[in-house]
């Protein structure tokens, strides 16, 4: 049976999450850059010296300390540095002006702090599952009970991300992969500040097994009791506390659930409808193409026209 674990490394496996590092930095004496919004989730880390981040549309300066990892949605601007007291330069100019595999800014003379950054690429899927379901901002902290593994994972994301040796950059982009896991595990293990939605259900003692259950046999016609029954209350109770963490009825929750693993099949897999319908539960081929159009706009054979084009 899946853990908890299990069923985020599928969700994220469903979405194609994968991490890219960008450039590490040293920035030497005073600096303030501001970096342009992306349409991607982004992270920020400190190997050495401190510095902040201040999010303008969560009204928060978040200061950075050695060891420290920061992952945030990057649709918005934002400005990041160790000064107010310079004038705030263009990150995409201050990167551009350094050849190599390290950036180089700042006044010259004074701290130097040392860095590295990424963002995490996923499919259309991904921006709907992994959006919705994580907080605004994550602050991992390189003095928490996670800090002798962030350590590890920075200093060597730091050197190879400095680049040189063969393969550093392949294994650059695991080592963020492997960053971007523990900052989940980190949002897991506070649950109760994420928003409604999968994620968070998978933290909760008596819906997780609930997930597990429908997440292993996705096209079993699961009833309402049964799923009661395996979280250990009443039906009632149940479809409460479903709908208060995973933000649907479980029922709704599973539907969504086929439909994404259908929008995968469709468009990476040459599984017939009938064969794909089956596996998800459906008596009849136009059974699901009705649910699938209701839930995705379009009908099966027209949605795998489209996403593989």
């Amino acid at each position: 049976m899946l853990d908890r674990t299990d069923v985020l490394a599928e969700v994220l496996t469903l979405t194609e999450a994968t991490c890219h590092v960008s450039r590490s930095f040293v920035a030497d004496g005073e600096w303030a850059l501001r970096y342009p919004a992306t349409e991607r989730l982004k992270f920020s880390a400190v190997v050495e010296g401190t510095c902040w981040i201040d999010f303008d549309h969560l009204d928060q300066r978040i200061e950075l300390q050695p060891g420290d990892v920061v992952m945030f949605d990057g649709r918005h601007p934002f400005v990041k540095g160790n000064s107010d007291d310079v004038p705030i330069g263009d990150a995409v100019a201050a990167f551009g002006a350094t050849d190599g595999s390290i950036a180089r800014f700042g006044t010259g003379v004074g701290p130097r702090v040392r860095g590295v950054g990424g963002h995490v690429s996923v499919n259309r899927i991904g921006e709907e599952l992994l959006f919705r379901a994580l907080p605004p901002m994550i602050h991992l902290r390189g003095d928490d009970d996670r800090s002798a593994v962030l350590r590890w994972l920075l200093e060597r994301l730091d050197r190879e991300s400095a680049g040189g040796e063969p393969g550093a950059g392949l294994a650059a982009d695991k080592l963020a992969h492997l960053l971007f896991v523990e900052a989940l595990r980190a949002c897991l293990d506070e649950a109760t500040t994420l928003p409604v939605g999968w994620l968070r259900a998978t933290a909760d003692e008596h819906i997780a097994p609930v997930l597990r259950l429908m997440h292993d046999e996705p096209g079993r016609a699961w009833q309402l009791e049964e799923l009661a029954k395996a979280a250990a209350m009443s039906r009632t109770t149940f479809a409460e506390r479903f709908r208060a963490v995973a933000g649907v009825p479980p029922l709704t929750y599973l539907l969504n659930w086929r439909m994404r693993l259908a929008e995968r099949a469709l468009r990476d897999e040459d599984v017939s409808l009938s064969a794909l319908a089956h596996s998800l539960g459906y008596t009849s081929d136009s059974a699901f193409s009705t649910a699938f159009k209701r839930v995705n706009g379009l009908a099966p054979k027209r949605y795998r026209e489209a996403s593989r084009r």
